[in-house]
């Protein structure tokens, strides 16, 4: 399965079809439907897991079965991470979508071609507003694109963006 399709965040393509159900709550923010088939999951694990100093595991901040994209060596600023950890950036859920720290400059593109939903923590003063729902990729286009948002949050988070 290939997830080497170049994606400009700025300027993403548009997600086919309505936005998923969401449960629109803090806690839990969860995705309703539009999962993402195992093979496209397992793909996308796969690519956090290949990333430099990527580590994986049961989630700090999420349900347990969620598992952590955490660095050896994070070194991003304070927007970069899943509070209150200090080195967990994003977490994948079973069903597919993510929560993860991306870019500031790409939260509005990403929500405005319905990829993306600012979690509703990020409404606390406390919390960065760079935390959003990735919606779960359902094929290899989404895939792509899921990849690519993937791949900045972990620069951000490593502190090379």
């Amino acid at each position: 399965m290939s997830v080497s399709i170049p994606v400009d965040l700025a300027a993403p393509p548009r997600r086919p079809g309505p936005r998923p159900t969401t449960t629109n709550r803090e806690i839990p923010h969860d995705q309703l439907d539009q999962f993402s088939p195992p093979e496209i999951r397992d793909a996308l694990v796969a690519y956090a897991r290949s990333l430099p100093g990527v580590f994986t595991g049961p989630s700090q901040v999420s349900e347990p079965a969620s598992l952590a994209l955490r660095l050896h060596r994070p070194t991003g600023p304070w927007e970069a991470f899943l509070h209150p950890s200090r080195d967990e950036f994003g977490h994948i859920h079973r069903t597919g979508f993510l929560h993860l720290t991306v870019p500031a400059e790409f939260v509005a593109p990403l929500r405005e071609a319905n990829w993306a939903e600012p979690h509703p923590i990020t409404l606390r003063p406390e919390w960065p507003d760079t935390i959003v729902m990735f919606y779960a990729p359902r094929d290899e286009a989404e895939l792509a694109v899921a990849t690519a948002v993937l791949h900045a949050s972990w620069q951000r988070a490593g502190g090379t963006n």
